[in-house]
């Protein structure tokens, strides 16, 4: 049966994929926002809506081609090639790989590194294409197989994954039948594609593995940390640092008035006051005026640290029963010297 979707016409993959995806996505706890945005990218992008046809270029104008991204320097080649696909079994296969990587990674990573780490992946597997099929024209003189060869897909982006899913993994895997141990098993996919699937970038495919073993590698010189990533946590760092000065120049001088003690601070020091340490502050029982805690009689009426002496009786006789406003002057004239 086949269902028309925008210009596309779907033979049933598509509304299969989008109910496992929901399926997965309902048993999942994390809800991966990323992955998710990327397998909804990549179908728009094939199925080009009437909304989207307008924006999107065709694929006659993004297949990956060495040839031509070097020679015009087209960067759309390069960046959005792996966006498009050329039918609907590889569209689905791709999205089906790419959520179950994506879900795994994502969880475990969080988000914002899952993020930065397609990035990274995608731009180091386009540019490790780019780079050997010129090597290979250069040395071997290969110029029509992989020099002029058209490609489109994500699976460069996918293998990547795969690798670094599986970098530390000591388990083994099936890849199409075949047992293999899981760090090994973008290298049997490799194989077994190229010999099953005619049609297949054997460029790509690789391009993407050495990607995600360079990956690997920046990212354990970074010890542990996601490159760009940190490239991208730096430069925010660098922006907010003049609004994080003026903030906490700001929020020094509030509540703060003239002389070594407080009145109503905020809600830390507040927490401060009953407390014994002699670093802190304490509230006097007479006046409520928060005192160093190097102190043992109160600056603003002069009773001690545990409510007694004459001077705080004298000061509770004299302030019983005034009004609140009447008793906050008496409070600051006394603190000022006034009478």
């Amino acid at each position: 049966m086949e269902v028309r979707i925008g210009r596309s016409v779907s033979r049933g993959m598509i509304p299969l994929l989008a109910l496992h995806a929901f399926s997965e996505y309902y048993r999942s706890n994390s809800k991966p926002p990323v992955t998710a945005a990327l397998i909804a990218a990549n179908t728009l992008i094939y199925l080009r809506p009437s909304f989207l046809h307008s924006l999107l270029p065709s694929i006659d104008q993004v297949w990956f081609n060495p040839h031509l991204i070097l020679r015009h320097k087209d960067l759309k080649r390069f960046l959005l090639s792996p966006f498009y696909h050329i039918g609907e079994p590889h569209l689905v296969y791709n999205m089906l790989s790419l959520l179950w990587k994506g879900i795994q990674l994502e969880t475990s990573m969080g988000s914002f590194e899952f993020a930065s780490m397609v990035a990274s992946l995608l731009a180091l597997s386009q540019g490790i294409t780019l780079m050997l099929s010129k090597s290979l024209l250069l040395f071997f003189d290969y110029e029509r197989p992989y020099y002029r060869e058209y490609a489109v897909g994500f699976s460069g982006v996918l293998f990547a994954m795969k690798v670094v899913l599986n970098s530390r993994s000591d388990e083994y895997t099936s890849v199409h039948g075949v047992i293999v141990p899981s760090r090994y098993a973008a290298w049997a996919e490799l194989i077994l594609i190229q010999m099953f699937v005619p049609g297949a970038s054997f460029l790509g495919h690789l391009g993407g593995i050495l990607a995600g073993i360079l990956y690997m590698k920046l990212r354990g010189n970074y010890f542990g940390s996601d490159p760009l990533s940190v490239l991208m946590r730096s430069v925010g760092s660098a922006l907010n640092w003049p609004v994080r000065f003026l903030g906490g120049l700001f929020r020094s001088r509030r509540g703060r008035i003239t002389g070594r003690g407080t009145v109503g601070g905020g809600g830390n020091r507040r927490r401060r006051v009953n407390g014994g340490d002699n670093g802190g502050f304490w509230r006097c029982q007479a006046c409520t005026y928060d005192n160093s805690g190097y102190l043992s009689v109160c600056e603003m009426c002069a009773t001690t640290r545990d409510g007694s002496g004459l001077a705080s009786m004298q000061w509770d006789r004299d302030l019983d029963g005034l009004p609140l406003d009447e008793l906050r002057r008496r409070r600051i004239d006394r603190f000022t010297g006034r009478r």
